[in-house]
């Protein structure tokens, strides 16, 4: 009997459970995952049900997310102590002993080995640890696996990687240690696999990478010439671009995106400080006069674009006045929101050995203004749209009555639930601000508002 067929037949009636932790590169790439799983005939279960196999997908950006990875570790022995326990992702590259000493865990597979896992692993049976990462960078630099999550999830929304690794050396990061250097995807496998992501259904195509701006080093072919070959599919569907550097959102890129409805008026920037001390010292490539302008830009070319803002505080050297800087900055510019991070010493970097350490109280507490912030930010935001009529791409869940969906500028959308919206694109009206929420109505119809606050 071939092998593979030997290890269906095995794998038949196993189930097997995944969960992701950090960015939306690693939800693509947990989704790689799970179709590894599915072509040997195991079924995928949620995370807190009862699995034979459970495989959680690592994120080291900061400690909590190490943290939150060996308790999640710990439940999935709860709920089966017999289970066959996976960690792999960056965690599992960086610090693979640490995981294997964590009573329970299985096997402890690196970034490269995560898309071939069924290589070193076959019949998911508790005996010895398996630990098998690359352990050099330069093994990492050459590879490139491919991850999209149309796999496993919903026909709404799908992430599709066309870019991993690092170039740059911001002091405060582990991601060029547990990816390796800038690479991308052929051009070629790119538009093949867009294609095929569009004509399964999906109508939103979330572009993922490490620093997806950075696509094309090694071709002849930049981000923008690719996003060009994008938007030229045929097909009912929408771009949006995960997250970008403010050094690489280039004109031409603003321009093809304001364009077009088939890229989503929503860009996420990371800023990380508004001190241009704290920039420097972060080894961050734009200064905040830089951002300034490019925000700003933005917003005279159309007020009702959507801008995230990435910001860490708590970073070594930074004093009250450096902090007070950076919240002053946030506060007036015109951004929807804000993505919070709470510094957080990484092991391996640069500035784990820099002087004048803020204490972890103070970290929390100046994290807790910005998210206030944030919270302030995107309520102004989304109360400029009352009125208004948006586009919307409602999603396939009820959630107890409701269905959810985002505008092309990344407002979060409540609506009674009906199941004709579903992977739908539906002009509403935003009527109400709940939170962090809008709901909306279609025309004609007539419902009480407070049914969706949350």
């Amino acid at each position: 009997m071939p092998w593979h067929v030997s290890t269906v037949l095995k794998s038949m009636n196993k189930k097997v459970a995944l969960h992701t932790l950090g960015c939306k590169l690693n939800f693509s790439e947990t989704a790689a995952i799970g179709k590894q799983f599915i072509t040997r005939g195991f079924s995928i279960v949620e995370f807190s049900d009862h699995a034979d196999v459970y495989v959680l997908n690592t994120c080291s950006v900061t400690e909590n997310a190490e943290k939150e990875c060996r308790q999640v570790i710990r439940r999935s022995l709860r709920i089966n102590p017999d289970a066959f326990v996976i960690v792999t992702g960056c965690y599992a590259q960086l610090r693979p002993e640490e995981i294997s000493r964590i009573d329970g865990v299985d096997a402890v597979l690196g970034s490269n080995e995560k898309f071939d896992l069924f290589s070193y692993l076959n019949d998911f049976e508790k005996k010895e640890l398996t630990c098998i990462y690359t352990s050099t960078k330069n093994e990492l630099d050459h590879s490139f696996g491919f991850a999209s999550s149309t796999d496993i999830d919903s026909r709404t929304r799908a992430y599709f990687k066309i870019q991993d690794g690092c170039d740059y050396k911001c002091t405060y990061c582990t991601i060029p240690l547990a990816r390796g250097a800038s690479r991308s995807l052929e051009p070629e496998k790119v538009l093949e696999q867009f294609r095929l992501i569009v004509a399964q259904g999906y109508k939103e195509i979330i572009l993922t990478g490490v620093n997806v701006g950075d696509y094309g080093k090694s071709f002849a072919i930049d981000f923008y010439h690719l996003l060009k070959k994008l938007v030229s599919v045929e097909g009912d569907f929408r771009i949006r671009i995960s997250s970008i550097e403010p050094n690489l959102l280039t004109d031409e890129i603003i321009s093809l995106t304001l364009s077009t409805e088939k890229i989503c008026k929503h860009f996420h920037i990371p800023l990380q400080s508004g001190s241009d001390k704290i920039l420097r010292l972060m080894q961050r490539r734009y200064t905040t006069e830089d951002y300034k302008t490019l925000i700003t830009k933005l917003n005279k070319l159309d007020p009702e674009i959507g801008i995230g803002v990435d910001v860490i505080t708590g970073f070594p050297g930074e004093t009250e006045e450096d902090f007070q800087e950076t919240y002053n900055f946030l506060r007036d510019l015109p951004i929807s929101y804000l993505h919070v991070f709470t510094y957080s010493e990484r092991p391996d970097t640069k500035a784990i050995s820099l002087p004048d350490k803020v204490e972890t109280a103070e970290r929390k507490r100046r994290s807790t203004l910005l998210r206030i912030l944030s919270d302030k930010k995107r309520f102004a935001f989304h109360e400029k749209f009352i009125g208004k009529k948006e586009r919307v791409l409602f999603e396939e869940a009820d959630d107890n009555g409701i269905i959810k969906g985002f505008t092309s500028n990344y407002i979060r959308v409540f609506h009674p639930f009906d199941n004709l919206l579903q992977n739908e694109f539906c002009l509403v009206t935003i009527n109400k601000v709940f939170g962090n929420y809008c709901n909306a109505s279609i025309e004609g119809e007539n419902f009480s508002v407070e049914r969706l606050a949350v």
